[in-house]
């Protein structure tokens, strides 16, 4: 089973999201891809109602706390009424530009598994770290920081999508995709205790590419970008791998 996830951050309209439901429900699926979008919140429930059968539903976002004095944020108890299935949680642009902490993130992890939701923990290096030989270094900090003191029985994803990679165009090489992976997969066994985690790779992933970047045996699958906002090109992603045999 491979697993392809879309991020479609603060894109669409309704109409957009309307047209979407339409042009997914058109396309035949492969058997042994499992598909999943984040949405903005606004469109979780159409979603739901439509490409429930057909797709897991979850956003890109998800409060620390369970209620209080926090304006504009959505708890993961909110998102419960809508049949949440997943959240991404850490992603980079979220460290990045809202200052999103460690500390932050495993609060929000926590709040997920509280829940029912499935949490997808994004770690990834910068370029700047890249360069400097630290990528394996600040994989295993956020790793271990962002998943501390917390019951790990349930369910829950890894994606590592290298920040010079998002919304570039450039990609680490297939090996270098497959080194890291395994090498996350290595400190959740044994520093986490954790094994059997599903771990996607992200960072300009489309339905040319995929065969070549996902095809590492640590990997096991993608969360797509900009190539998920086109409905037939985010399922070709999965059809493309879909031959492929570890």
């Amino acid at each position: 089973m491979k697993y392809i996830f879309g991020n479609w951050k603060e894109n669409h309209t309704m109409n957009d999201v309307l047209s979407y439901i339409k042009e997914f429900k058109k396309q035949k699926l492969p058997l042994d891809v499992c598909y999943g979008l984040a949405v903005p919140y606004l469109y979780l429930q159409k979603m739901n109602q439509k490409l429930s059968k057909k797709c897991k539903i979850g956003v890109q976002n998800v409060s620390f706390s369970e209620k209080g004095e926090f304006t504009g944020e959505i708890s993961a108890k909110m998102l419960t009424d809508f049949s949440c299935d997943f959240s991404l949680v850490g992603h980079s642009e979220r460290r990045q530009k809202f200052k999103e902490t460690n500390e932050e993130i495993n609060k929000k992890i926590e709040m997920c598994f509280n829940n029912g939701i499935m949490p997808i923990l994004c770690v990834g290096e910068t370029k700047e770290e890249k360069e400097e030989g630290k990528t394996k270094k600040v994989l295993k900090t956020q790793l271990t920081k962002c998943l501390k003191d917390i019951n790990l029985s349930k369910q829950f994803m890894v994606a590592y999508e290298p920040v010079w990679a998002i919304g570039t165009g450039l990609t680490p090489t297939p090996k270098e995709i497959e080194d890291n992976i395994a090498y996350i997969k290595k400190v959740l066994e044994e520093n986490i205790k954790k094994v059997g985690v599903c771990v996607l790779y992200g960072g300009s992933v489309n339905p040319q590419n995929a065969k070549e970047l996902l095809n590492g045996k640590s990997v096991d699958g993608a969360l797509v970008g900009g190539a998920s906002l086109n409905a037939k090109k985010f399922i070709d992603i999965g059809k493309n791998l879909a031959n492929v045999r570890r």
